[in-house]
C-alpha cells in the first residue's frame, strides 16, 4: 500500500489546528436543512445499480452529448454540489466543480487548488457556489450564496508529481454552508462491487452554461483501476472536481461517491483499449485524508 499523505496550503499559525487521522469504514452524509422536498431530476435522470453486459463498440456513448441540465438544483443533491470560480497568484482564473462532504469542507479535483499549469501553484481564492443556476440574479442563480476561501490541501503526491492517480483536493470554508445544502457520503467500494456499476456525474462545465449551469451525465463503469475508475460519461472542462457516485439501491436519498472526476478521454492510458473519462477512486488512505480535511474544519456533528 503506498502511503499518502495531506498536503496544505501554508496559513498563519494562529490559523493552523493539529488534529489526528482518523480510519473510518466510510463517511456520514446529510441532506441538509435547507428542505425536504425531493427533486424530480432524481427520480427521472440519476441511474441505480448495475448495467447490462458492456459490448463493443466502446465509443457510442462518448461521441454522443447526452448531459442535461439540473434546473432544481435548491434540491438534494444537487445543492450540495459547487460552481467553483478559482484564482491564481497572479489573478488568473479558472473554473471547476467541488461537492461538500462535511458542514465546512469540500471535496474537488486536486488541480482545482494546486496547479503548475493553472496558478505557478496554490490557487489564491476559490469562490463555492453552492446548487448554481445561471447567469440571473442572484437570489435566484445562488440560492445559497457563496462563500469565498483561501484555505485549501491536496495529497502530496499530486502537489510533488502531479500524479493523476491523486489528483483530488480540498477547500476548508469558516462557515458551515454545508449544514444548510447537507453532504455527500463518500465510500471506498472494491474493484468487483464497481466493476460494470451505473454512476453519476454532474457539475458545471465551459462548453455548456459557461461554468453557471450545472450538467448532469450517467452511464457505466468501464474499468477499475487500483487508483482510478473509468466510465461512458460525458463531461467538458470545468466539471472536473465533480462527484461520481452511485446509489446502490432504490433509494436515492442515500448516493455514495465513490471518485473525484478529474479527465477526459486523453487521460485514459491508450493500454485499456478503451475511450472512457476518469476518477481518482475513493481508496481507503484517501479516505482516511477526507476524514483528516473534515476534522480539521471541526467534523461532523455527532449522530
Amino acid at each position: 500500500m503506498t502511503e499518502i499523505k495531506s498536503v496544505t496550503k501554508p496559513r498563519s499559525p494562529l490559523e493552523s489546528i493539529d488534529t489526528a487521522p482518523v480510519r473510518p469504514a466510510s463517511t456520514p452524509g446529510s441532506l441538509g436543512t435547507a428542505t425536504d422536498e425531493r427533486s424530480r431530476s432524481v427520480r427521472f435522470l440519476t441511474v441505480k445499480g448495475r448495467s447490462g453486459p458492456i459490448l463493443p463498440p466502446f465509443e457510442s456513448v462518448i461521441g454522443r452529448d447526452e448531459r442535461v441540465r439540473i434546473l432544481d438544483t435548491d434540491l438534494t443533491p444537487w445543492r450540495m454540489i459547487c460552481s467553483l470560480q478559482m484564482r491564481g497568484p497572479t489573478g488568473s482564473g479558472a473554473i471547476g466543480t467541488g461537492w461538500f462532504v462535511g458542514p465546512r469542507t469540500v471535496l474537488t479535483a486536486g488541480h482545482c487548488v494546486f496547479s503548475d499549469f493553472f496558478f505557478g501553484g496554490w490557487a489564491s481564492t476559490i469562490d463555492v457556489i453552492p446548487g448554481r443556476n445561471g447567469f440571473g440574479p442572484p437570489a435566484e442563480s445562488e440560492p445559497f450564496g457563496r462563500v469565498t476561501s483561501t484555505g485549501f490541501s491536496t495529497v502530496d503526491r499530486w502537489q510533488s508529481t502531479e500524479d493523476p492517480d491523486f489528483d483530488i483536493g480540498c477547500i476548508h470554508l469558516d462557515e458551515p454552508l454545508g449544514a444548510t445544502v447537507g453532504w455527500f457520503p463518500v465510500g471506498v467500494r472494491t474493484a468487483e462491487q464497481l466493476e460494470g456499476f451505473l454512476v453519476n456525474v454532474s457539475g458545471y462545465p465551459a462548453d455548456r452554461g459557461d461554468g453557471a449551469a450545472q450538467f448532469h451525465g450517467h452511464n457505466r463503469i468501464l474499468r477499475v483501476g487500483e487508483r482510478r475508475v473509468f466510465y461512458e460519461v460525458d463531461t467538458f472542462g470545468g466539471q472536473s472536481g465533480a462527484p461520481v457516485w452511485i446509489y446502490e439501491n432504490d433509494d436515492v436519498t442515500k448516493p455514495v461517491a465513490v471518485g473525484v472526476h478529474a479527465y477526459g478521454t486523453g487521460g485514459t492510458p491508450a493500454s485499456l483499449g478503451i475511450t472512457a473519462n476518469s476518477a481518482p477512486r475513493i481508496t481507503p488512505e484517501l479516505l482516511a485524508l477526507v476524514t483528516e480535511w473534515v476534522a480539521q474544519d471541526g467534523g461532523w456533528p455527532a449522530a
